[in-house]
């Protein structure tokens, strides 16, 4: 939303944006959760984004940056060209279809095959893909050579004015789908690069309380929530990149102006194996395929205090199901060791015959050997194994531990020690 542009002129842009993007697909849905409601004690309200053709909802900035250049440039409308290796790519493909003009995608080299081919198929024969380089910054500056090379213009993933204006539609559906006489008293927006909750927070300016925003980052890539802190835009030094689609290094420049105003308390990160056990959970109770990134506004609801949902209506912005099940057993890997139903230990075991015996009589009815590696030594006394287990309830660990401490088994933990595990599990 520009500075001079008032909150209610900023709505009248969004609704002009919505009506043609019916064209596409219509209003995603907005559906009342029994499960989660039932959990918190709220009436919690899901936007579907992961129901939109390509899966999120970056179609719609894709789509209404590129009809605002058409409509005003017509037949002299230029090349498009992204960089993405997803959701923006997929958009940015589907949206060129549609208008049957020429875009060119590029994207890393290590890009998966499975959102090449996506892409591919929501461009059709308008979509060129371009590989170039090992990670994101090498691809951004080809792609940006090429828009400066070939006179073809970049279509920003998220810090764009019309980008905005295109994600706003989400906060247009969402007041016309809430029921009559229900009002949201909390609102919950996943945070990547800020397009989509400067979006909706403009919209519903004067029409939602300022404090009913939730903003939901992963843990490691905080830019929102670091921004606010220091009160200017603020990069980060590193980032977690599991949760793809919302690890950004910094948040938008337009879009941290029209968030910066509120206030840092409205934060909230969540851990990355605690959103893996939100998709996990969603995938076997509920049906629904959500990406890391989509399942962020769920993962929030845990860090919340109770009393805070409790009798609440509260919408949790889905953002996008494109999940790529070759990273399903990383993923249940990581729900359970957040949940605390698996862990991994390094021990020294005696190198005597009927140490591994005594050892397994340790375990209890419901502790179970995922992983087991041994090398045994000449010339030592003990050797050292590293052992994997899986239980199905947390507390059988206190058991355990206090099991390996009356055996006098000298062990180790090592679980949490992110630089161990990464090597080893």
């Amino acid at each position: 939303m520009h500075k001079t542009q008032s909150p209610a002129e900023f709505r009248t842009r969004v609704d002009e944006a919505l009506t043609p993007m019916r064209a596409l697909f219509p209003a995603t849905p907005l559906q009342l959760n029994d499960h989660l409601s039932s959990r918190y004690n709220a009436r919690v309200w899901l936007k579907r984004e992961d129901l939109t053709p390509v899966r999120s909802y970056k179609i719609r900035g894709a789509f209404n940056f590129l009809r605002k250049v058409i409509d005003s440039a017509g037949a002299a409308a230029p090349r498009f060209v992204c960089a993405s290796a997803g959701n923006h790519a997929q958009g940015f493909a589907f949206a060129c279809r549609h208008f049957a003009c020429p875009g060119v995608v590029f994207m890393p080299v290590t890009t998966p095959q499975q959102k090449i081919d996506k892409t591919r198929l929501f461009g059709g024969e308008y979509i060129e893909i371009r590989l170039v380089g090992d990670i994101f910054d090498t691809c951004y500056a080809a792609a940006r050579d090429y828009a400066v090379d070939s006179a073809a213009m970049m279509v920003p993933p998220f810090d764009h004015a019309d980008i905005v204006e295109g994600q706003a539609t989400v906060a247009a559906e969402i007041l016309d789908q809430l029921p009559e006489g229900e009002e949201a008293e909390l609102i919950v927006l996943p945070v990547g690069g800020g397009g989509l909750s400067a979006g909706v927070t403009a919209y519903l300016d004067g029409l939602q309380a300022e404090d009913s925003f939730v903003f939901v980052e992963p843990q490691g890539a905080p830019s929102l929530a670091a921004s606010l802190e220091a009160g200017a835009r603020t990069k980060l030094a590193q980032i977690d990149n599991f949760v793809d689609g919302a690890a950004v290094a910094e948040i938008g420049a337009l879009n941290f102006e029209m968030l910066r105003h509120f206030d840092r308390a409205q934060t909230l990160t969540v851990a990355e194996n605690a959103i893996c056990m939100t998709i996990t959970e969603m995938l076997n109770t509920e049906g629904i395929v959500l990406e890391p990134a989509g399942a962020l506004a769920l993962s929030a609801l845990e860090v919340m205090a109770p009393e805070r949902l409790a009798g609440k209506s509260i919408i949790l912005v889905v953002s996008g199901g494109n999940f790529d099940f070759d990273r399903l057993p990383d993923v249940k890997e990581r729900a359970m060791r957040h949940a605390g139903l698996k862990k991994y230990f390094i021990l020294r075991m005696a190198q005597r015959p009927g140490a591994l015996r005594d050892f397994l009589e340790l375990l209890g009815p419901e502790d179970d050997i995922s992983r087991f590696e041994y090398l045994k030594k000449s010339a030592r006394n003990f050797g050292s194994i590293l052992i994997g287990i899986e239980t199905r309830k947390a507390e059988n660990f206190i058991r355990l531990r206090s099991a390996f401490d009356d055996a006098g088994l000298n062990y180790q933990d090592i679980t949490d020690n992110d630089i161990l595990s990464n090597l080893i599990i």
